[in-house]
């Protein structure tokens, strides 16, 4: 069994993409050997830490960091090319507003206590990027949790509270000391590091290496 840490933000598209290599790495690993396995864990990473808890407008925000209009559209033409080699359409233009990740962080941390997290990643980069849903509003996380078969009446009573909150800054900011400040990150067997939305044949030797050096749960 190899663990795979994802450090990664869901307003990160890249780690949409990220993920979607890694899921074509593990199946390149398993053809080669069905006997591999591999365990995913989610860990917290705050690509925009000062945005405020309520969020602000997505547009203008990109437009301060770029440069203006023009190089945010080429920003997300990049991007769309990008995930279209794996089935993944971006609609930015459905984006109102930069969320603050700190309750979605906090949601995937509780899944996690509980399980398997996949499917409720997958379906937060959904809202993200291709529903324009403001993933830093704890009504639209409980809905989001709901579609993905947790019970409604205890996601919000979490997110209502400060549970875990503390806990999730803390883990962002041991993550940040190790030397990661880029995103997606992957953390192969507790060792190994590949950092990027890598190709899949470079993850898939890094698994390898990270497995022939006895890195493993």
């Amino acid at each position: 069994m190899l663990t795979v840490e994802i450090v990664s933000d869901i307003v990160c598209p890249w780690c949409f993409i990220g993920l979607r290599r890694l899921e074509t790495a593990v199946a390149r690993m398993r053809a080669d050997d069905p006997g591999f396995a591999c365990r995913r864990r989610w860990r917290p990473f705050f690509l925009n830490p000062d945005t405020p808890p309520g969020g602000e407008p997505y547009l203008p925000f990109l437009e301060r960091k770029f440069g203006g209009r023009a190089r945010v559209e080429a920003v997300f033409e990049h991007v769309r090319a990008a995930g279209r080699a794996y089935g993944l359409e971006y609609a930015f233009e459905k984006i109102a507003l930069r969320a603050n990740t700190l309750h979605a962080h906090r949601l995937i941390h509780w899944a996690q206590q509980r399980g398997d997290a996949a499917a409720l990643v997958e379906r937060l980069f959904v809202a993200q990027f291709q529903r324009g849903e403001h993933v830093g509003d704890p009504a639209v996380l409980t809905a989001v949790a709901v579609e993905c078969g947790y019970p409604g009446d205890a996601v919000a009573a979490y997110l209502a509270s400060a549970q875990d909150a503390e806990l999730v800054r803390a883990q962002e900011r041991e993550l940040r000391m190790r030397g990661i400040d880029m995103v997606p990150t992957f953390i192969l067997g507790g060792t190994r590091i590949v950092v990027g939305a890598e190709d899949p044949a470079v993850l898939v030797a890094a698994m390898r290496q990270a497995l022939a050096a006895g890195a493993g749960a």
